[in-house]
């Protein structure tokens, strides 16, 4: 009797695969074509994890289906390797970050590889390669040629400990995402993307994708565009302001008469204006505490804080003084960073009015054209992607004596991070690339505008780096031709497979998506993609936890190594089915090891039925649950609800231990356990002698001679009944069935007021 030994058959299939480069893509002029990925990982130290396994298996599930079916599959792989961890441990160890880099995607790639994914190894790419990022800084001077790659100086979180500066959503409850560490406010000059000049098509086209809801809630709610009006109020009483005015924006003009004081930022730019001598260590202490707060606290926070700043101004619409606070729940992006409390209207500012005892007035509402000017404004901030660190992709911008930004010429790129032996960046603001003296002087040629003569002048580089969502804003178009070496991207390939047609991820709901979408919709603009959203369809799945139920981590020692399930015995084909079988795709699910063993043994029965058939048959008795089979197994893939297409397999697989396997039978499970299983199903296909050519059904076969009659008491389930489909038409018989049910007797002993009968839903009601 021949014994299912997974690991043996797993790497006989997994060197045939990859020395005939099984799953190389090519443009197939006139084949159906399917671009199947999943956000590119990290790859750390610690290698794959089970996240990992469940992202990249769902993607290669979708691949091998589409294959079997004819469709021509690009599914590519790469690693986003820029980023702090990198340098962390460079600094730490004195290890060279491209050389970690270099160790952590060899193993990662030998362990994907273990998994049998189906990926075409042809078009790996990774951003912290020069020939990649050679093009990452050709898309940042494409920006910058717009106008849309731009510095200013303002307050920017910063991690005393990274040594870097943090965009809002890598400050988690005022501390670094990273490192866990307290932030500051810092004010610096950096370079941003204006994201925010694509912000109303951005937020115009969500209603069109076809994305999970939750993700474009999301997104909406990040643009957060508000249409309202912006209105003046005179400064009175106040010498230093004499003549100066406060702009408020509000999307409730006509409630301006109920307007009974104004709240600025602790950022807003004329604050210094407002204080008072007497208010002014009060209103600057203040400032400071709240500088500390991320805007995420600021706005969760339910206990309203403030301070009055000693000043007053004119309410256009009824001419009365009403004072001017200062209050954290105020941000300076929003609007113009000053609002006017409306307490009768807003909850926020009744709370406050409350707390302060200023006046709560219910005033009648006027014309909203009467004191505004019409506004919109955006909760959306233009892109910060300057970074303080070493390990990311260089900026190409040289700056000339008088301090002005230049860009470094197209045909000098890439700008190549230089080697250096000390990572750690300094408190003045710098990365650690400003030690490397040499690698900073640059020639740059800069016309006369006068002369129109052009000359070469000595600059000095750019230290900052960018933010590692640069490099992950475009890598999607890159996998289409990724070694050519004259542009970003080929036209003729990006015609061909692209936008994306199914993206797999768990992460990155609004940063990434947003950034990718805004890239996209201006490279069209310029004349380099020929479509405007990048991402056709969106897979977002859950988290698989930790057996009680919790987050998996390395500091609580309850993360699940995916080889250690392999290497156990179980192998790759048991992993992948399992983290497959283990729920719904788009929940959350805890890892339940006895549930392995249970995959396990479902994968031997598949293998015994197979090559140690026990319980043959040559008729075609089991043509229906076949078809039935086939039907539910494909319409199930193609909804992504892959755990119970598995479980309609293994509810296929005991049909037929109970009724027996002809040929037709092992030939159509096999096929259909490819995605999950790749390695057994091929073992299966070559035993069989077949292809692996998806399994059709055939409607004749799935037309039931029976139904299923519900029986209700008082319109409640109490009990199925299976029936002849003839019988529908005897209703007596049908009743009496019913009637005569043990479940349904004990709830018709004080006796039975009536039934209905509907023929159409298959419905019994008695009503007792």
């Amino acid at each position: 009797m021949e014994r299912y030994e997974p690991l043996k058959i797993e790497q006989k299939w997994q060197k045939i695969w990859a020395d005939t480069e099984a799953y190389k893509a090519t443009e197939e002029k006139g084949t159906p074509k399917m671009f199947i990925a999943e956000m590119f990982p990290y790859p750390s130290g610690a290698g794959l994890h089970v996240g990992h396994v469940r992202n990249f298996t769902i993607v290669d599930v979708l691949a091998r289906f589409y294959r079997q079916q004819g469709v021509n599959v690009l599914r590519p792989f790469g690693y986003d390797t820029f980023g702090l961890p990198a340098e962390n441990y460079a600094i730490k160890t004195g290890t060279a970050p491209q050389e970690v880099t270099k160790q952590n995607t060899a193993n990662f790639r030998k362990q994907a590889e273990s998994l049998g994914y189906a990926i075409d190894w042809s078009r790996e790419i990774n951003t912290s390669d020069p020939e990649y990022y050679k093009w990452t800084q050709w898309c940042f001077l494409q920006l910058f040629k717009k106008g849309l790659a731009y510095q200013k100086e303002s307050y920017q979180w910063w991690c005393p400990v990274d040594q870097t500066v943090l965009a809002n959503e890598q400050v988690e409850n005022g501390h670094c995402w990273r490192c866990g560490h307290e932030v500051e406010k810092k004010k610096m000059k950096q370079w941003f993307f204006k994201i925010t000049e694509y912000a109303d098509e951005l937020l115009d086209e969500i209603d069109n994708l076809n994305w999970p809801e939750k993700i474009k809630t999301m997104q909406k709610n990040w643009i957060g565009r508000s249409v309202g009006a912006e209105i003046d109020f005179a400064i009175a009483s106040n010498e230093k302001a004499t003549s100066r005015k406060i702009t408020v924006f509000t999307t409730r003009p006509d409630t301006i008469m109920g307007a009974t004081f104004l709240v600025v930022a602790p950022e807003y730019q004329d604050l210094n204006y407002l204080i008072s001598d007497d208010t002014k260590d009060k209103v600057m202490k203040y400032k400071n505490d709240a500088l500390k707060k991320s805007e995420i606290e600021r706005q969760e926070n339910k206990e309203k804080t403030g301070v009055f700043t000693g000043s007053y101004v004119i309410n256009p619409a009824t001419k009365e003084k009403i004072p001017v606070y200062v209050a954290d729940y105020v941000l300076a992006g929003y609007g113009t960073g000053a609002i006017m409390a409306v307490p009768a209207y807003d909850d926020r500012d009744r709370e406050f009015a409350e707390k302060f005892n200023l006046p709560i007035v219910e005033a009648e509402l006027i014309d909203h054209d009467l004191y505004g000017t019409p506004k919109t404004t955006y909760r959306m901030r233009d892109w910060l992607i300057s970074r303080q660190r070493y390990w990311g992709c260089p900026i190409p911008i040289a700056y000339d004596k008088e301090g002005n930004p230049h860009p470094i010429p197209e045909d000098q790129l890439p700008v190549v991070l230089p080697e250096i032996k000390d990572y750690k960046p300094d408190e003045s603001g710098r990365s650690a690339l400003a030690k490397a003296t040499d690698w900073l002087k640059v020639k740059i040629p800069v016309t006369d505008e006068k002369t129109g003569e052009t000359h070469l002048e000595e600059m000095t580089r750019e230290t900052d780096t960018l933010d590692g969502y640069a490099c992950s804003s475009w890598y999607l178009w890159r996998y289409a031709s990724p070694h050519d070496k004259n542009a970003a991207w080929d036209q003729d390939a990006i015609k061909y497979w692209e936008p994306v047609d199914i993206y797999v991820g768990a992460d990155h709901a609004v940063a990434h998506l947003l950034y990718a979408r805004f890239w996209c919709k201006f490279f069209a603009d310029e004349g380099y993609l020929p479509f405007r959203e990048p991402i056709t369809k969106l897979i977002y799945h859950g988290y698989i936890n930790a057996p009680d139920g919790k987050k998996m981590s390395k500091s609580k020692g309850n993360v699940i190594d995916p080889l250690d399930v392999i290497n156990d015995g179980y192998g790759a084909d048991t992993l992948r089915t399992y983290e497959m079988f283990i729920g719904p795709v788009e929940l959350d699910a805890a890892w339940n090891p006895r549930s392995v063993g249970g995959v396990y043994r479902f994968l031997n029965r598949c293998y015994t039925l197979c090559f140690n058939p026990e319980n043959t048959t040559d008729r075609e008795k089991n043509v229906i649950i076949r078809n039935k089979t086939i039907k539910k197994v494909t319409e199930d893939i193609f909804h992504y609800n892959f755990n119970t297409a598995v479980s309609a397999m293994m509810e296929y697989v005991n049909e037929l231990y109970k009724e027996g396997a002809a040929e037709d039978d092992l030939i159509a499970l096999a096929k259909l356990l490819k995605p999950f299983a790749p390695h057994l199903a091929s073992e299966m296909l070559e035993h069989l002698g077949t292809d692996d050519e998806w399994p059709k059904w055939d409607d004749k076969y799935l037309v039931s001679d029976t139904a299923e009659l519900v029986i209700q008491i008082n319109g409640k389930l109490r009990a199925t009944l299976t029936i002849d489909i003839a019988e529908l038409e005897d209703e007596k018989a049908i009743i009496d069935k019913a009637l005569d049910l043990p479940k349904i007797k004990k709830y018709t002993e004080s006796g039975i007021k009536k039934t209905i009968f509907v023929k159409k839903a298959k419905l019994i009601n008695i009503v007792v």
